[in-house]
């Protein structure tokens, strides 16, 4: 039995009787009297038992966008139902009026909505259905709680597909649908044209030239088909906090843009999530179910405080790449992470693939180097210049083993790898 705010107001109503008649019996006649009417108001009110609940929820929604869990509260007892209901979810759900007041007769049935605005990745589990009746004076009352499971996947944002369009066009002139041709070395021949004044020599096709009297040049478009494999680093370095959020959460939206771009080129796409061991994988899918199955993947991917197993990554990059692949490391450029790791086994990916590095740039840390207020910020200053350095060192030894390096701030590394792949594309580097 539970009591409402009546119930307090009813035992209030007992003190100016107290004050006229102060017997000793008259607190404990009034006593007896309000747990009567409690006990009497309980006994008559709807059992929370005798109620049937539905929960309907969608199967997944895109991080910070609504979603509508659904309760549908039908009355099975014989007494009428005045209740408040609450629908329970995690904190990260951020539940938005999740207590609803219901008023069912016998055999009748209310839909209650509650508004989720999901502020996490990952499944959220929908917690017990907490029913709490009232009888009829209002002063108390019966509550119970019912497992009614529901799941909700929040899947990543992907707040970076607002680049997709201006790389989609850039896309297609290189793919020859657009009135541009892409001049020089590509990788597969497209046509024949007379060549204008900057065009290059080298691109002459002199038989044809011979046969036409004229000179003309060949063009060429990216070829299709392509491999790409998008390593996606969940280990410690990716649990760090640039701007208020986690990096891996930067190189998410890298990933799914990269993905985005690349599925739309023709160019088969598959994605790992990696620390020590598989976190997540994608692979085998295209056309409309690349993009949600990737979604779907990367939903439940979240840092681990472990060390990165990089000899377990080009194992496991060798093994489903047996073709010449562009291979994005989507992973942090620590000096100390690198060299003990990534530095050592590198050359085994670009013997056979083309490596690129992409990694969130920290723009704090960079703040730093201009502080000169006083001696704590001038020693800052210097550890955030010798940082810079220690980064710019090992980017250069990995240059020198063949990969290509990308550091951007966390809004800018979508874009900026979707570029980086654009431009080996023309060139005919894939």
């Amino acid at each position: 039995m539970i009591f409402t705010w009546r119930a307090v107001v009813l035992a209030a109503l007992g003190v100016p009787v107290v004050l006229v008649l102060p017997a000793a019996g008259t607190v404990l006649a009034w006593t007896l009297v309000v747990a009567a009417v409690c006990v009497v108001d309980a006994v008559l009110a709807a059992s929370p038992r005798q109620v049937a609940v539905e929960r309907d929820v969608p199967v997944s929604v895109r991080l910070t966008e609504p979603a509508d869990s659904t309760l549908v509260v039908t009355n099975v007892g014989t007494r009428r139902l005045r209740a408040v209901v609450r629908d329970a979810w995690p904190p990260s759900a951020s539940a938005r009026t999740d207590r609803h007041t219901v008023d069912v007769p016998p055999g009748d049935g209310r839909r209650l909505r509650t508004t989720l605005v999901p502020t996490r990745r990952g499944d959220a589990h929908a917690d017990r259905v907490t029913i709490r009746t009232a009888g009829p004076l209002g002063v108390s009352g019966r509550q119970a709680s019912l497992t009614v499971p529901g799941r909700l996947r929040v899947l990543p944002e992907f707040a970076s597909r607002r680049h997709l369009p201006s790389r989609l066009a850039r896309l297609r002139e290189l793919d020859g649908r657009a009135a541009v041709q892409v001049r020089g070395p590509g990788t597969e021949f497209d046509s024949l044209r007379e060549y204008v004044i900057g065009d290059d020599v080298r691109a002459i096709d002199w038989r044809a030239t011979a046969r036409r009297g004229d000179v003309v040049v060949r063009t060429w478009r990216p070829e299709r088909d392509r491999r790409v494999m998008i390593v996606l680093d969940a280990a410690r370095t990716s649990a760090v906090r640039v701007l208020d959020a986690p990096r891996i959460d930067a190189s998410i939206e890298a990933a799914l843009l990269l993905a985005a771009l690349a599925g739309r080129a023709g160019d088969r796409v598959e994605l790992l999530a990696f620390d020590r061991r598989v976190r997540a994988r994608a692979a085998g899918v295209s056309g409309a179910r690349l993009m949600p199955a990737l979604a779907d993947a990367l939903a439940n991917v979240h840092p681990e405080l472990v060390e990165t197993d990089w000899s377990g990554v080009v194992g496991e990059v060798r093994r489903r790449m047996s073709q010449r692949a562009l291979v994005v490391l989507l992973t942090a450029l620590e000096p100390a992470a690198v060299e003990q790791g990534l530095l050592g086994v590198v050359g085994q990916l670009t013997e056979r693939h083309q490596v690129v590095l992409a990694s969130v740039q920290d723009p704090e840390v960079d703040a730093l180097r201009t502080g000169r207020a006083d001696a704590a910020a001038v020693f800052d200053a210097a550890a955030a210049e010798r940082a810079g350095l220690e980064r710019a060192a090992v980017a250069q030894r990995l240059r020198q083993r063949g990969v290509e390096v990308l550091e951007a701030l966390p809004d800018e590394l979508a874009p900026r790898l979707a570029d980086t792949y654009l431009a080996l594309k023309a060139a005919g580097r894939l």
